[in-house]
This record gives C-alpha cells, structure tokens and sequence, in this order.
C-alpha cells in the first residue's frame, strides 16, 4: 500500500484516477477546491476507510506524509480557464511551486499533468515532445497554456537543483463519463446538444482535427508513467493517435444518439489549434507497450450512456 496525494482529484481524470488507485488498494488523499470538481464524482469513495477527502486550493501550500503526488489541479477547458485567468496560472505556476516543495521535503515521487496546448497551434504535425511549440504568450488561451509550460519548467528545474523524483506527461484531448456538462469542450459539448436534439455547433469550418483518448487510456498511462526508472522524466505524450474532424465527431455523436439535432457553423475562437495530433512513440517505449485500448466509436457510447442518465436526472 503506498499513500498517495492526487490534487484535483475531485475532477474528471482526477475522480477516476482515485477509483482506480483505491481499488489497487493505496492509501489517497483527494485534494480539490471544487471549481471545476465536484464531490458527486468521488461520494462512491467516501466510504472507503483508505480514501479522505480534503477541501483546499493548491496554491496555498499543504503538508502531509505520502509516497506518490499526481498534480492534476487545475480548470483544463477553454470556459472554466479564461473565466479567471489570472487564478488559472496561479494555479498552475503556485500549485506546481508548493507541490514541488512538498516532494522535496518528504522524498516523494510527483508527476505533473502537463497538457498538449504547451504546443499551441502546432507548425509540426503530429507533435513530438522534443517540439517547443507555437504558443502566443498573451493571447486568450495564455493563461492556460504559459501557465502550463511554466510548470513544466519548474519541474524540470526541481529535478535538476533538488533532485526530486519528477514525471510529466502531456494529455492530449481526453473524454468520458464524469466530464462536466457545460465546460465547453467539443465532445461533451456535441454529446449534450444531441441528447436535447438541439443544434450542434461547430466552430470554424469543422475540418480541424482532434485525437480523442478515453478516460481509461489516460489513467493507465499515468500509472505507468509513475512507475517508470527513475532517471526518466519525460515529458511524454498521452493520447489517442487516431485523428477525426470535427465534422466526422459530430456525424458519430449524431448517428449514436439517434438525434434529430441539425450542424451550425460559427466562426473559430481566437488561437485555436487546427491540427492536434500526438505522437506516442515515446510512450510506447517507457510505459511498457502502452497504446490506447478504447476507439472512439465504443469511448463516445459510454460517454453517452453518462450525460444520458445524467440529463434525465436533472429534469
């Protein structure tokens, strides 16, 4: 059994990282402030006498005695992250500073959920992590994206200074059950505009392209990321390398939902990506063979099945 600190963990990936870490029978302690979590993705664990949950906000520091840190705190869609910019990259640039801290000073192994937006609008395609990048520094999506790859950099620096045990790895586009139903990203966005047979909107010219990785995909890579040698940090890619346009996520969502929803087109938000695409090279060679199990067609009807009830619950 290992005690590990999941920030965040009251999120979306955070949640069902938590599941999985107790069921393998660790010790975690949940940390989140609830801006973007929510206690109803972890009350199933409240129970468990090897789960605690902690009200706090990562850029505050926090003490405890653990093994592993996932730090996962932060708002990770465009809606959520632009609503307070300036909280979003204290979160990131102040939760990886105290987190980091707190590693150093227990010995303990820490991996950054860093994000594939480091890489902006990519000029190389697909993304390979030795690519720095093509990122405006006060654009919109800064906040978000700066605030992302400074904490990349104040790992790396952790690393090299203090010799903390450090892990990063970039998430590509992720989806599933537990993401929440208004924070604007495409597939809970299309999948909710479907279930309600309202219009699905499509910014831009809906040729712009996503990979999208299941839930269960990410967290078993964080996993193994974890426990990789310890003179390897990465950064490595995490994600699903099969790309669709926008349009082709749409047709999907629209075919398994059965909905009587009609596209509409609306003009693109200002730096956003055209192309995003991983390359898991890496991470097929450091994470014992990992690639991603669930393909779209079978992720997107779980994911469906979730907002599903979650819709008829709500009425």
């Amino acid at each position: 059994m290992k005690r590990i600190l999941v920030t965040g963990g009251a999120g979306f990936i955070g949640s069902h990282l938590c599941d999985t870490l107790i069921a393998q029978g660790h010790d975690v302690i949940c940390l989140d402030n609830y801006f973007t979590g929510s206690k109803q993705n972890i009350i199933h664990l409240l129970d468990s006498p090897y789960f605690e949950l902690v009200r706090h906000d990562v850029t505050h520091p926090y003490f405890a005695e653990v093994d592993e840190i996932y730090n996962l705190a932060c708002p990770a869609s465009p809606i959520h992250y632009q609503y307070n910019p300036i909280k979003t990259i204290k979160t990131s640039v102040m939760g990886a500073i105290n987190m980091l801290g707190l590693a150093k000073r227990i010995k303990a192994k820490i991996l950054q959920a860093s994000t594939s937006e480091v890489y902006g609008d990519p000029l190389t395609h697909p993304q390979v992590e030795n690519y720095w990048g093509n990122v405006n520094p006060i654009g919109v999506r800064s906040c978000y994206d700066e605030g992302k790859r400074c904490a990349e950099s104040l790992f790396m620096n952790y690393h090299r200074q203090n010799q903390v045990t450090i892990k990063i790895i970039r998430i590509f586009n992720t989806y599933g059950p537990r993401m929440h139903p208004n924070d604007g990203r495409v597939v809970s966005n299309f999948i909710v505009q479907a279930l309600k047979n309202q219009p699905i909107t499509i910014f831009g010219d809906g040729h712009q392209t996503r990979s999208f990785q299941y839930i269960d995909d990410l967290v078993e890579a964080m996993m193994r990321m974890m426990e990789t040698r310890e003179d390897f940090c990465g950064p490595v890619n995490i994600g699903n390398p099969n790309e669709f346009s926008m349009l082709e996520l749409a047709k999907e969502v629209l075919d398994l939902t059965g909905s009587r929803s009609k596209i509409v087109f609306k003009p693109l938000p200002e730096d956003d990506p055209t192309q995003r695409q991983p390359d898991i090279s890496l991470a097929k060679k450091e994470l014992n063979n990992w690639e991603p199990k669930v393909q779209l067609r079978e992720g997107l009807t779980k994911t469906i099945e979730y907002f599903d009830q979650l819709l008829k619950n709500q009425k």
